[in-house]
């Protein structure tokens, strides 16, 4: 029985027991134990969506793999992926993609410390409802309410440099190059990319520009994937009315030397040679302004 803020957005959608949207994640986990049952629980609570959750294991080596187990016996739509080691993020979700195909409305990528309610869920699927955007994500806070610039700019080699100076002043205009200034009273304003901690979209977008590239092991999967969507004609955006929790473990930025960096750094290289830019991603964002001073 649907009951709260799932009773309300049901009876605003017209969605009942029998017709709720069918919403499947795709969830990757990585010695995840602290966090992902919160997250697991949160999707599970959903009341206003058939859901699903797919989670892939990268090779934990803590006791995640028991924490996954334990929930399996509660939740029938829990699927869990054991891989006897780290494969990444691209490889990892396309497996769990492929195996939701065309099952169901609507399909979100989930981070494992992240925490979703119906509200947002709702929000985005409504901003879905244009046809014109193909990926949508929220506004993201962490657990102090500090709030995270989850739609950014494309990322260029200046911004990436500055950002790793070790000077505060160079590091700040580095940081402060990702930002879009768009009236607060926006609800969904188009952005570069969507950092991947939550995605929504439709499983028809994956017929149109294919699965995650395989040749990014960890990073920038969500930049590729995204300028894949604008140069696609669909456009990224963040929907600001829709807001989740996001602890973000950021683990790139736990060590300097670390296999995390380099994936990164590899993959930075690999996306400014398929994408053709290095400097400036002047074409790019053009789509991104174009969007703006039009449908949204």
């Amino acid at each position: 029985m649907l009951s709260g803020t799932g009773t309300r957005i049901a009876r605003r959608r017209g969605w009942n027991r029998v017709n709720k949207p069918s919403l499947a994640f795709v969830i990757l986990t990585w010695n995840s134990q602290n966090v992902i049952e919160r997250c697991l629980r949160s999707v599970f609570s959903l009341s206003s969506f058939n859901v699903s959750a797919y989670v892939v294991d990268n090779g934990s080596y803590d006791k995640t793999i028991d924490v996954l187990d334990s929930l399996k016996k509660e939740y029938n739509k829990l699927y869990v992926v054991k891989l006897p080691y780290n494969k990444g993020t691209t490889i990892s979700r396309n497996l769990a993609l492929k195996k939701i195909g065309n099952n169901v409305d609507y399909i979100c990528i989930l981070d494992s410390d992240t925490e979703v309610n119906d509200s947002a869920m709702y929000s985005m699927v409504k901003t879905l409802d244009n046809p014109n955007i193909g990926i949508v994500g929220p506004e993201m806070r962490d657990e102090n309410g500090v709030l995270q610039n989850s739609g950014r700019k494309i990322p260029t080699l200046t911004i990436k440099f500055s950002k790793i100076l070790p000077f505060k002043k160079i590091r700040k205009w580095g940081e402060s190059l990702e930002y879009y200034n768009y009236p607060s009273d926006n609800s969904a304003i188009p952005v570069g990319y969507l950092m991947s901690a939550c995605w929504m979209f439709r499983p028809c977008l994956l017929a149109k520009i294919g699965y995650l590239d395989e040749k990014i092991f960890y990073a920038p999967e969500d930049v590729d994937y995204c300028i894949s969507c604008w140069k696609s004609g669909l456009s990224v955006v963040k929907d600001q009315n829709a807001k989740i929790l996001h602890s973000w473990q950021r683990l790139s930025r736990k060590k300097l030397f670390s296999k995390h960096n380099w994936e990164h750094i590899k993959g930075l290289a690999y996306l400014f040679w398929k994408h053709r830019y290095l400097w400036s991603a002047r074409k790019i964002e053009r789509l991104v302004a174009d969007y703006s001073k039009g449908a949204v």
